[in-house]
């Protein structure tokens, strides 16, 4: 198994016989204070320090498991430009409902009864997306874990450095859905420990792309690292100049949707991350509400978000329209009759 990964390009790292966790350090290794950075055990074929020693390299692979054939494999996510939804189904109490679906306002007059698991939350984000759930995506290659959990694999395309949310203690996708990218590593297909197998679902072997909309919430949830945006450039003059037509002169509902178009604007000082679909979306809910309430023309708001969108991300029509439709529908059912909360 550890060849037939290295062979699909993901650098691969032993873990310990029968566990999930990677094969222990050396002595050396183990010092407190020792990192990886700087340290000579790769160069010497040693497989210290998990996943920042995966390898490619056919000699070393044959060398690890060729000796100790009871060893997992694990994968080192980022190098292999790997996404993996870690979808959980323990039996664990449900939080409160704002952590469900981070940054998602779920009403309470919304049931939650018969919600328990990572399967039922990611599912519930597919559904208010409009899309296929990953567990059900027979596209790619999904891997059954042994706690019942499942493995959902995708691709991420180049450039782009989404970040895990485990152990991050601030990332999170939804409630028992952890995402494995860079800084992680993911089990192997084929690896049994003493809880049981990976299995691999259905006959697709190979991950397929990250889905948009997938890539969408993972940037509106904090999984693209600041690091991997350029540096800031000027917010351009037209997308400045239609945020302060639409503000300039007028009543308190265009003023208040003026200044969240000004933040969706600001995003055009950087191609990528910001929060761009996060700040869409929310300019859009506002307009909804306002248009619902009878303070906004409808076609005057959709006119002003689609504007302000295309100045801040050109040539992306097709994902501003879902953005805004979705967002726009949501405020609906949300009249908002003064400037606090509908």
């Amino acid at each position: 198994m550890a060849r037939w990964c290295a062979a699909q390009g993901w650098p691969v790292h032993p873990l310990a016989p029968g566990r999930k966790t990677p094969a222990g350090n050396c002595d050396a290794c183990r010092t407190p204070g020792h990192t990886h950075r700087g340290c000579g055990c790769v160069a010497a074929g040693r497989w210290c320090h998990g996943f920042h020693a995966a390898t490619l390299n056919h000699d070393r692979v044959k060398q690890w498991w060729g000796a100790h054939p009871g060893l997992g494999v694990g994968i080192a996510c980022g190098p292999a430009r790997l996404v993996v939804l870690d979808i959980d189904a323990h039996e664990h109490p449900l939080p409160h409902r704002d952590r469900l679906l981070p940054g998602i306002d779920i009403s309470p007059d919304v049931d939650l009864t018969g919600l328990a698991n990572g399967f039922h939350t990611i599912g519930v984000l597919a559904a208010l997306r409009g899309a296929v759930t990953p567990a059900d995506d027979e596209s790619t290659l999904r891997v059954r874990t042994p706690s019942g959990g499942l493995h959902v694999w995708y691709r991420a395309r180049p450039g782009h450095r989404w970040q895990c949310s485990t152990g991050s203690g601030t990332r999170a996708l939804a409630w028992q859905v952890d995402v494995r990218a860079h800084g992680g590593y993911i089990v192997a297909p084929g690896t049994v420990t003493e809880a049981g197998a990976y299995r691999a679902v259905g006959t697709v072997r190979a991950p397929a792309p990250l889905p948009d909309w997938l890539a969408r919430e993972l940037e509106r949830t904090g999984h693209l690292p600041p690091a991997a945006v350029p540096s800031p450039r000027p917010v351009p003059p037209r997308a400045r100049q239609a945020v302060l037509a639409a503000g300039g002169g007028q009543d308190g509902a265009v003023r208040l949707l003026a200044a969240l178009l000004a933040e969706v604007a600001a995003c055009a000082a950087a191609p990528e991350g910001a929060g761009f679909s996060e700040k869409l979306n929310r300019a859009a809910y506002t307009a909804g509400g306002l248009v619902a309430a009878g303070r906004l023309d409808g076609t005057e708001a959709e006119r002003l978000l689609r504007e302000t969108a295309q100045l801040a991300r050109p040539g992306q029509q097709r994902r501003h329209e879902a953005i805004i439709r979705s967002g726009v529908n949501a405020g609906t059912l949300r009249p908002l009759h003064s400037e606090g909360r509908a």
